[in-house]
């Protein structure tokens, strides 16, 4: 892993020597006005986008830390160095290529246009960062390999309730970088460096239970860590690893002016479908699919009306959380409906792009008309309690990002949180767990400046029935409202405020005729 974003890294910076051969045909950049919709922010990153559809490339939302990691194919967390606000402002940007752009050429254009607007200046260095680290104990329970195929199988049993790895022939290296495929949620995708030192290959099995039931086996269960020191005599825990980085040397807060005929030139995308086929769903159906397919064709079959609704405006993620208090007046009339439209073009469409057709398609097949203004909604209040706060440095990077659950913590979620305003956490909140925040968060602590915290908590379903175990129980955990109180010394208060709300003014009951 390490050795392939390093290549990355150097053949991305290698390129900007090449870049003024690639360029876009025209583009507009601006600061990000958001989306028309109202939705539940994304941790650390709401950046959207980045396909090219009927040459119109378009990047929405997006700090400059996304733009330099997509433009350099990188990591995020290995974009370092720069200004505090490269991860907290963000833009839209806007650019006009030929369809048939590679999104290798794709990125190159968008590397040269950083350096043209913003004035990006960047190099490949290394850097310390936490991350996952393999060791070897004092007494290894190892066997020394004879030679032979090298692999390792992972055998699932008891409905994977038991995760059994037999490697032969394997190095710690190649171990370490199979270990997240290998092991299931435990590792929830970090990546693990090899810091045995151990050469040449080995023999071993490992077993110990899946994550997500190792509550139920009881005293029977074995969590990765354990299984790991006491059948391998390994040590997995964080530290600071060297790891290869992207490093910004220098950038500017406001890009250059756009060209005067940059907007004319960009290409308009449909907001309508070509064509669009709704009719009643099967008798008893109660299932909901939504499906995107290349050539802008779009199905969405079992829904009702007020489920349209809440999906164009991103008041629902399906399978997850509805928002009611953002939305007035919706129908709950019982029909469900299926939808098969087309956009034309040979790209599959995004979320967004869905979104805007079907808003249309509510105007104008069931008269939908809607206002967004302010009304009183639930909301959870973020309020300072006893701070444990740790006040930044004003000149380090904003922001959060996912780090590795710390050695003896393996159930918990990590978020490093970096000069980072109170407000910019009461927004980024309701992404860190939406099972245990189902509202919009507000800041009423009345704390300014931004400050230096580590947030750690554990998924509902590890905890006992969504709910914080005692300290005695090896397998408890805390739910985000007490994380937040007993690691922060912040406090979750229900309340009403005004918010932004959908209001449907009218609509429809049945649509007019295909």
């Amino acid at each position: 892993m390490s050795r392939r974003l390093h290549t990355l890294v150097v053949c991305a910076a290698a390129s900007l020597t090449i870049v003024s051969a690639q360029q876009f045909d025209a583009a507009a950049i601006h600061a990000s006005a958001g989306l028309p919709v109202i939705h539940m922010p994304m941790l650390d990153s709401s950046m959207r986008g980045g396909q090219i559809r009927q040459g119109r490339y378009e990047v929405r939302s997006a700090t400059l830390v996304d733009l330099i990691a997509t433009a350099y194919r990188v990591d995020r967390d290995k974009v370092s160095g720069g200004p505090p606000w490269i991860n907290t402002d963000i833009f839209d940007v806007i650019a006009k290529a030929p369809a048939s752009t590679t999104p290798d050429a794709l990125r190159l254009m968008l590397q040269a246009l950083l350096a043209e607007r913003f004035g990006l200046q960047v190099h490949p260095g290394t850097k310390p960062l936490p991350g996952l680290a393999l060791t070897a104990g004092v007494h290894l329970q190892l066997k020394s390999s004879n030679g032979g195929e090298s692999r390792c199988r992972n055998t699932a049993q008891n409905g994977a309730a038991v995760i059994a790895i037999s490697c032969e022939n394997v190095t710690m290296t190649d171990f370490a970088a199979q270990l997240p495929r290998l092991t299931g949620a435990w590792l929830m995708g970090n990546p693990v460096a090899d810091m045995t030192g151990l050469q040449g290959g080995w023999n071993f099995t490992l077993k110990m239970s899946g994550r997500n039931w190792l509550k139920a086996a009881g005293s029977d269960g074995i969590s990765l860590s354990e299984a790991l020191e006491k059948q391998l005599g390994l040590t997995l825990d964080t530290r600071n690893i060297p790891t290869p980085v992207l490093v910004v040397d220098k950038v500017t807060r406001t890009p250059a002016p756009n060209p005067p005929d940059a907007e004319r030139m960009l290409p308009a995308l449909p907001t309508k479908f070509e064509a669009a086929d709704i009719k009643p769903s099967a008798p008893g159906s109660t299932q909901r699919s939504f499906r995107s397919q290349p050539g802008g064709l779009v199905e969405l079959r079992g829904f009702t009306l007020g489920d349209l609704i809440r999906m164009a405006w991103e008041l629902t993620d399906l399978d997850a959380i509805d928002h009611e208090d953002l939305l007035t007046g919706a129908p709950t009339w019982p029909e469900r409906f299926d939808i098969v439209g087309r956009a034309g073009g040979t790209e599959r469409l995004d979320s967004d792009a869905v979104r805007t057709l079907l808003r249309t398609l509510l105007a104008d097949r069931f008269g939908l008309r809607s206002h967004i203004q302010k009304q009183p909604a639930t909301v959870e209040a973020l309020m300072a309690v006893r701070p444990k706060l740790t006040r930044a440095d004003p000149s380090s990077r904003m922001g959060c990002r996912n780090a590795p659950a710390p050695s003896g913590s393996i159930w918990t979620f990590t978020v490093v949180c970096r000069n980072t305003t109170m407000a910019q956490l009461a927004e980024d909140l309701p992404a860190f767990g939406a099972s245990y925040i189902q509202h919009s968060v507000v800041d009423e602590t009345g704390l300014k400046d931004g400050w230096d915290f580590t947030l750690n908590w554990t998924p509902p379903h590890l905890t006992h029935a969504g709910e914080s175990a005692s300290e005695n129980d090896p397998n408890g955990g805390l739910t985000i409202p007490e994380a937040l109180e007993k690691e922060l010394g912040l406090k979750l208060v229900t309340k009403k405020r005004p918010m932004d709300v959908l209001v449907i003014d009218h609509v429809e009951r049945m649509p007019t005729e295909n």
